[in-house]
């Protein structure tokens, strides 16, 4: 799976959809389209923020940490979605 991918889901399970991320992150719907796409790179100042309006900083720890990249960040969006409930205690758990 490839970056703009996991963009893009972080966003449907944050619930929003590309006009309201955009609003919430002062860019307009097309680059938050070409961001997920990965027909724009990614600033990390766009990223930290996209972690935090999506409320999914897990994936930001995952990426910092350098834990296998996009396949680690991408097991963290699965575990988000089944038991988001978890996430906190099995990343302090398991990676931290």
């Amino acid at each position: 799976m490839e970056f703009g991918q996991i963009l893009r889901k972080m966003r449907k399970e944050a619930g929003f959809s590309q006009e309201e991320l955009a609003e919430e992150l002062h860019i307009s719907r097309s680059n938050i389209s070409r961001l997920e796409t990965n027909n724009l790179e990614l600033k990390a100042s766009d990223l930290v923020n996209w972690c935090n309006v999506t409320n999914a900083q897990e994936v930001l720890i995952a990426f910092l940490l350098g834990a296998d990249g996009i396949g680690m960040m991408q097991q963290i969006l699965d575990i988000m979605a089944t038991t988001s409930t978890l996430v906190g205690t099995i990343l302090l758990g398991g990676i931290l």
